[in-house]
């Protein structure tokens, strides 16, 4: 039993192990007397806890005379000290004495590694415990730490060191007259240039040292003389590591310094940069030499100025601008974007370099946008006066008496209203761009400026198909705009639209072309896109819906896609009324009686009806107004909700029209009781809203509305209503608190799917309500399942449902878009796949090895759908277990087994490069195999994974480079290009293999 149990024991005191130890701790034997004082130092490393300050005096004391003793001896003394360091009962004084002890008596960097990091803990543990005391000493303090630390080279030593230099200085020790001194014991590692060996079990990298020596370098701006000499000397090296660390050091040491430390060194340090930004090869030189620039600017900007003082930043910026501004007039243009770059740089430190770089340089910019007369060469011009006023945007925040800008607002609207008419594309989209920052910027557009601005963006709007860049590019500029100035848009874009609008109303009801299509479409967008104040909502809107209704009214030739356009613009400006919960609430109440009176119209029984009434209950058209339906709903307050739900749910349930505009239907509305297959369908608008309201928002007439969605789930009729009748029950149950009335709505629904999974014709129906509901229960990790996914799971050995079974996993497993998700306030566990996949794909291993060979695909089929979702990080650990059936997946015949498995695969062969590798042989003659399927998604997929295959370990590829390469030479003739563009990708990534540099 070990000495130190005895005395926490209480059996011995520490004076008694002392005791006990005393013939080996006098001992004329070096050696005796080390194996004496280790063993005492060992107990002192468990116990230093329960020492009394009187046993502390005498073994330091002890100790401190030990320090006097053999070399052998000295490590063990080093432990003991170390465990007295950490006595809280230490009296005040001794921490004091034992460094005095350890700097007088102790060389070391003689000693081992082990011993000097021992130091370095002693060190540490009274800086933190004894600050007071060791402050006392004053710089006598510093002086002997620099003696301990003086020649270190072990990297783990050297992270200790680091810490204790940089606690030295931010906590205000006294350095004396050993400033420099302790600047060359640290600097002299810089830069630091260690490279971990393979396997360090110590971890330490380069980058904790690199750090941990800038904390120091960057902490007291008392090193500047010192230390920029040095900085500017490694950016002029020609070591692309030393380039680096010195200009992000610098960019450390600017927010610690101020104008008197760099006075002397800016037209080095400028020099320097300046060299490195127009000479570099290297991007991320470039990118430190701009950000050092930034980070003086800042310095020199903040740095409070006596009133006699130089004013340095003023001379600074009056040199970079004196080495840049001529290249910005060359001719060839060959030096303009680095000069651009420094000049931006050095103008986004402050707001005051900010003015100076901008009053110096736009005027130059705007006169060489008119000397050059090619496209090209005014984007360019363009880009970087853009640049500035983005600048300028960001400095606008602050108080100015005059703004830099006001002085050129006519030149450069002239300027941007010339690139926005210009043919050449890539200048119209600098133009949108520079409008936009323009146009943030208050004062900078006059009236007539905006009117001419709104026309053009209305002009771009409509652009053909060629400019879909330019086109997307002034709808964003739009949104962005209307925000500022509504009336503006409100005046001269609005009505344009509501003209564009009628015109296409009169084409479509003559079927005039394509053409005439994309113009409708451009001017929803249009309406869409300036959606983004609530004064211009209030115009757009029923502008929207006043088009739909036409379309209703009229005999026009709209299609589903005219409608789902329709639906897609009223999306996004549900989309765009979130942020503000007045606007969403105008929406709500505006938009959806309207959807829900045109839905309830169409599915009336009739001789006659318009075109639309029947498009309105296509698939997807519905499946639009459910889009816009639950984007208007979500973020809706509760108790704007449950005004709501009051009205809607009635509709539905009991047939109350009144809040419905135009609500003279020609008889009632019952999609549950005895309605039309028409009225049925409706039953997803019903779902959108009711899941997508707050979890706290009561439905009236709960119980009634389950029971009725759970009848029409099962009913064979029409299965678009049934799923939509599963779906919205599946949505409701996930959001029910617990409770007496949730297990009662679960019983009944189990007994449902159990009645129609018998024989009988509602099998797939009551097959699809088990599905929705095991899902809304996953989601939120209700017991019960476990118990639905057991019942999922026997399905897949049934001959008519297996398929289907196999495919649900897939569901299981993916995000919903309309119904079950965060955004419509769903209970959704953030790990439930990771969940699900430990619960349950034992059992599908182990089902199906268990299954006939005619139902082994369907577990393939899950199994792969489950693994396909799965967050990697999960599936790499049982990656070996599992790939043996991934691999028996890709024989399976059916196509969206072997797409699955690929998807799954691909990424794997990244992240697990060693266990892919003892399949290689199988891996690639299967995807060579697949590279030849009738399918052009599995094609695909199967030359992405050969193209990935190429990341395993060289050694283990070589010998499949020639038949790769001649496999793959068949697909470069598919008749797909999306195929042959993979082919020749994963073609040449095998011809390079094992070529020097690949």
């Amino acid at each position: 039993m070990p000495f130190y149990l005895y005395v926490k024991s209480g059996s011995y005191t520490v004076l008694q192990v002392v005791e006990a130890l005393g013939s080996s701790l006098e001992n004329p034997e070096p050696r005796t007397r080390a194996r004496g004082i280790q063993l005492l130092s060992q107990v002192l490393l468990q116990c230093h806890s329960l020492l009394l300050e009187k046993e502390v005096v005498h073994l330091i004391l002890f100790y401190e005379n030990r320090l006097k003793d053999h070399h052998l001896v000295i490590p063990s003394v080093l432990q003991g000290l170390r465990a007295l360091s950490l006595c809280v009962s230490l009296p005040p004084g001794l921490a004091v004495s034992v460094l005095k002890a350890i700097f007088q008596e102790v060389h070391v960097q003689s000693l081992p590694q082990v011993d000097r990091h021992t130091v370095y803990s002693i060190i540490t543990n009274f800086m933190r415990t004894r600050e007071e005391e060791l402050k006392g000493l004053g710089a006598d303090f510093t002086f002997g730490f620099i003696q301990v630390m003086d020649g270190e080279k072990d990297p783990r030593n050297l992270l200790v060191a680091f810490h204790i230099v940089h606690d030295l200085i931010s906590r205000d020790y006294s350095l004396g007259p050993f400033v420099e001194e302790l600047f060359e014991v640290t600097s002299c590692y810089f830069p630091i240039d260690f490279t971990p060996p393979p396997n360090d079990p110590h971890g330490i990298q380069r980058e904790d040292l690199i750090l941990s020596l800038r904390a120091v370098l960057a902490s007291t701006p008392r090193f500047a003389e010192f230390l920029l000499p040095l900085l500017i000397e490694k950016v002029d090296s020609e070591i692309l590591s030393a380039k680096l660390d010195s200009l992000q050091t610098l960019n450390a040491c600017c927010s610690v310094y101020g104008q008197k430390e760099l006075k002397d060194f800016l037209p080095s340090l400028w020099a320097s940069v300046r060299r490195e930004v127009f000479q570099t090869a290297s991007e991320r030189v470039e990118a430190e030499g701009l950000a050092a620039l930034h980070s003086l600017t800042a310095c020199l900007s903040r740095s409070v100025l006596r009133a006699d003082a130089e004013d340095l930043l003023d001379s600074f910026l009056s040199n970079i601008l004196q080495d840049c501004r001529h290249h910005l007039c060359e001719p060839d243009m060959k030096l303009v974007w680095p000069s651009a770059k420094l000049l931006q740089a050095a103008a986004g430190a402050s707001a005051r370099a900010c003015d100076h770089i901008t009053s110096n340089v736009l005027p130059l910019l705007l006169e060489q946008f008119h000397k050059h007369s090619q496209s090209n060469q005014r984007r360019t011009i363009l880009e970087m006066i853009l640049g500035f006023l983005k600048l300028q945007q960001k400095w606008s925040c602050e108080d100015k008496d005059e703004r830099p800008l006001s002085g050129f607002k006519d030149q450069l609207c002239s300027l941007v209203f010339m690139a926005l008419t210009d043919p050449n594309t890539q200048l119209q989209l600098v133009g949108i761009r520079t409008l936009t920052v323009l146009g943030a910027q208050p004062g900078l557009l006059s009236s007539g400026d905006l009117e001419l601005a709104v026309g053009h963006l209305y002009r771009l709007s409509f652009l053909e198909e060629e400019s879909q860049s330019c086109r997307v590019a002034a709808l964003e500029a739009s949104g962005t705009l209307a925000t500022l100035y509504p009336l503006a848009f409100s005046s001269h874009l609005v009505p344009k639209l509501a003209e564009e609008l009628c015109l296409g109303e009169s084409d479509l009801a003559r079927g005039d072309g394509p053409t005439k299509h994309s113009q409708h479409l451009c001017c929803l967008q249009a309406l869409s896109a300036v959606s983004t104040h609530p004064s211009l909502v209030k115009e757009t809107l029923p502008l929207l819906l006043q088009h739909l209704c036409q379309m209703n009214k009229g005999n026009m030739a709209a299609g589903p896609n005219e409608v789902i356009a329709v639906c897609q613009s009223l999306q996004q400006v549900a989309e765009k009324c979130q942020l503000d919960p007045e606007s969403c609430w105008y929406f709500h109440q505006t938009a959806i009686p309207c959807l829900l009176a045109l839905a309830v119209q169409a599915s009336m029984p009739g001789k006659e009806h318009s075109v639309l009434r029947k498009v309105l209950l296509e698939d997807e058209v519905l499946a639009a107004m459910v889009s816009v339906i639950g984007t208007a709903t979500t973020h809706l307050s509760p108790d704007l909700a449950a005004q709501s739900v009051t009205r809607i749910v009635p509709l539905f349930l009991d047939g109350n029209i009144s809040f419905l505009p135009e609500n003279s239907f020609p008889c009632r509305f019952q999609p549950f009781q005895d309605g039309s297959s028409g009225q049925r369908r409706l039953v997803a608008l019903l779902m959108a809203f009711v899941c997508s309201l707050p979890r706290n928002v009561e439905i009236p007439q709960l119980n009634q509305l389950m029971r009725e969605l759970l009848e029409l789930s099962c009913c064979d009729s029409c299965p678009f209503s049934s799923t939509a009748a599963a779906k919205c029950f599946a949505g409701l149950l996930n959001k029910h608190p617990a409770g007496q009335q949730l297990d009662e709505f679960l019983q009944l629904a189990v007994d449902k799917v159990e009645a129609g999974l018998g024989s009988g014709p509602c099998r797939t129906q009551a097959f699809t309500l088990l599905l929705w509901v095991t899902k809304a229960l996953l989601l939120r990790y209700h017991p019960l399942s476990s118990c639905l996914t057991d019942r999922l799971m026997g399905l897949l050995s049934d001959p008519e449902l297996g398929p289907a079974a196999a495919d649900g996993f897939s569901l299981l497993m993916s995000d919903c878009t309309d119904v079950l998700t965060r955004a419509g306030h769903a209970e959704v566990r953030i790990m439930f796949r990771q969940r699900f996949f430990t619960d349950n794909v034992p059992a599908l291993v182990q089902g199906f090895h268990a299954a006939p060979q005619d139902v082994k695909p369907n577990y393939l089929k899950g199994l792969s759908h489950v693994l396909n979702r799965l967050p990697k990080p999960v599936l790499l650990p049982e990656l070996p277990t599992l790939l043996s059936l991934l691999l028996e997946a890709l024989s399976c015949p059916d196509s969206v087994v072997q797409l699955s498995t690929l998807s799954c695969l691909q990424p794997l062969l990244l992240e697990a490069p060693q266990v892919m590798s003892l399949h290689i042989d199988t891996l690639v003659t299967k995807f060579l195999n697949l590279s030849s399927s009738p399918s052009m998604a599995v094609r695909i997929a199967a030359l992405q994974c050969m193209h990935a295959l190429t990341r395993l370990p060289t050694p283990v590829l070589l010998p499949y480079k020639p038949q790769v390469i001649r496999a793959l030479a068949k697909p470069l003739d598919d008749k797909k290009r999306l195929v042959r563009k993979e082919a020749v990708s994963a073609r040449g990534e095998w011809f390079l293999l094992g070529s020097p540099g690949s």
